[in-house]
């Protein structure tokens, strides 16, 4: 079979140069010759096409047909009126020709070159990787000559929302998130499912796997079919049980604290009093809601809504028989996949499909987890909870430095991934249970990378660049703000020498912070919260573990960071 390249240099789009291609490829099958049509103008005869038998320049300028050895030229007008001539000197007609009204029929629909993206990002607390991710994309698709619409998922809600129009004109949709993302109303676009690091570290490269996916099936209602996912598992659903439950984490903390603050150390007792008030909106309520949300949405993280309700129900029971937060995470799972699984085992007739999520499933489902918190899995995570609690309290010399040391290197080890969530989603859980000493190391050792990165874009200007240095500024902020993430950049520009310094400096924080006993109420809110009286314990201790860890990261990137050639 002949070939024939066809470079086109006029646009794509316009309706005289789909006209031209659509004859050209009715005459090429006419021919049997195999057509390659590339929208590349600045390919000449000079480029290679060895593997080609002829070219076909179509061109913008008025000009006859003509044919220079392997490489033709035409413009528009005559490629439409004389295509069968011009493919003559490449092959004759092997098949009759269609009708006129059968090839019109055939013409394709127009080439769509709209260059449009959207995307929606989401991290579990909704405050700098939704926004890094979103930024990243942003420049990524940019680069690339695309214009891109971020939807950003924080912890204030959804910004800039995706509207119909959007999603209809988009090439693909990219969902950069770290927490379940309602990805329905893509149905039939495109759409590439992944988590916010991947987006921050090579937005390109995701633009262009999105590209090539195939656009995702619509059912005959209209909902989307399953899209290929590449961030999955485990660590998707427990993080997603984090960022909704982390807002009244932090809520009731602050108001124990401020009730200790009013009414002291026995606010609670004196019933009436505006402290004992604040310690039952505080403690007593939103507490309260903090393990049954935290298993609620892992379940709906796993099996939608139809999860929901045995995992408040799994949830709320692990608070009720003591099994803590680690029964949450248990009630949460089981839930969501016991669930998951019913709905794919239970069929009804179409009459009958509707009684499923509202009757047949939260009541099956909430039976079995019920039961199975109470007589099979609360008492045993109950006996190592309270374990754990005892240990923990216990802890006194070097084994609470262990501990600090370690939790502390986790927060910094891959700032904000899943090292760093696992620390501290354990601080979280054990704040729920009246153990605050592991948050305070955590919240302190959180803050050292940035903090201590900042310093040293400070104090040792020649081991980084003009935008390190220009950044330092707000990276102290972030880091006073115990976002972790705010040294992200000078990571992944040096990592080698960046992520072994911070790790050192957080460690040390955190060891300190447990050497001295220093508890925090608070999961959030960096060295804010020590504007309120109560929220944390042991100040002093607490900020010369923060110092201490700050000035150490900033030693050790001088040592490990070689000068910057002028």
């Amino acid at each position: 079979m002949k070939t024939l390249f066809t470079v086109v240099q006029v646009p794509m789009e316009d309706p005289l140069t789909r006209m031209a291609i659509a004859a050209l490829e009715s005459e090429a099958k006419l021919r049997e010759i195999s057509l390659t049509i590339s929208p590349d103008a600045s390919l000449t005869p000079g480029s290679d096409f060895a593997a080609h038998h002829a070219v076909l320049f179509v061109t913008a300028d008025s000009r006859e047909s003509v044919k220079e050895g392997k490489f033709l030229y035409a413009d528009r007008p005559r490629l439409i009126r004389e295509t069968g001539e011009l493919l003559n000197a490449i092959a004759p007609r092997k098949i009759m020709a269609a009708s006129p009204e059968a090839l019109v029929a055939a013409t394709p629909e127009p080439v769509k070159t709209t260059r449009y993206l959207i995307g929606v990002t989401s991290c579990p607390t909704g405050i700098a990787h939704t926004f890094m991710a979103a930024e990243a994309l942003l420049k990524g698709a940019a680069a690339m000559g695309y214009e891109m619409k971020v939807e950003t998922r924080g912890s204030v809600g959804a910004r800039n929302e995706l509207t119909a129009e959007d999603i209809e004109k988009a090439d693909a949709v990219i969902v950069a998130a770290d927490a379940t993302v309602e990805t329905t109303r893509f149905a039939g676009k495109r759409l590439l499912e992944t988590g916010t690091k991947a987006a921050i570290s090579d937005a390109q490269g995701l633009i262009r796997t999105a590209l090539e996916k195939e656009p995702s099936s619509k059912s005959a209602k209209g909902a989307a079919a399953p899209a290929s996912t590449e961030r999955k598992g485990p660590y998707k659903h427990l993080m997603t049980g984090v960022s909704h439950m982390l807002p009244l984490v932090v809520a009731g903390g602050l108001i124990i604290a401020i009730a200790f603050a009013i009414g002291g150390i026995n606010a609670g007792n004196v019933e009436g009093s505006l402290g004992w008030a604040l310690m039952q909106i505080g403690a007593k309520s939103a507490f309260a809601l903090f393990i049954p949300i935290f298993a609620g949405f892992i379940a709906f993280s796993i099996a939608d809504r139809p999860g929901l309700t045995p995992g408040l129900i799994g949830g709320m029971l692990a608070s009720s028989v003591g099994a803590g937060f680690l029964g949450g995470i248990a009630a949460g799972f089981l839930a969501g996949y016991f669930t998951r699984w019913l709905n794919k085992v239970v069929k009804l007739p179409d009459q009958l499909a509707g009684l499923k999520p509202v009757l047949i499933l939260p009541l099956i489902s909430s039976l079995v987890i019920g039961l199975a918190m109470i007589y099979l899995i609360g008492p045993p995570v109950k006996a190592v909870m309270e374990t754990v609690s005892a240990w923990l309290n216990g802890m006194q010399g070097s084994s609470a430095l262990v501990l600090g040391l370690l939790l502390g290197g986790m927060m910094a080890f891959d700032m904000g991934g899943p090292i760093n969530k696992a620390a501290y989603t354990f601080g979280v859980g054990l704040v729920s249970t009246q153990i605050y000493g592991p948050m305070a190391a955590i919240m302190a050792a959180g803050m050292v990378p940035p903090l201590g990165l900042a310093l040293a874009a400070t104090l040792f200007k020649n081991r980084f660049t003009a935008d390190e240095q220009q950044a330092s500024k707000a990276t102290a902020v972030l880091g006073a703000a115990f976002i972790t993430e705010g040294a992200i950049p000078y990571a992944a520009a040096d990592p080698v020498r960046v992520i072994p310094a911070t790790v050192i400096g957080s460690a040390i924080t955190g060891g300190i912070s447990m050497m001295f006993g220093c508890k925090l109420l608070v999961p959030h809110g960096g060295v804010f919260v020590l504007a309120i009286p109560g929220a944390i314990t042991q100040v002093m201790g607490y900020l010369l573990a923060l110092v201490v860890g700050t000035v150490v990261t900033a030693g050790a990137l001088y040592v490990l960071k070689k000068p910057k050639i002028a």
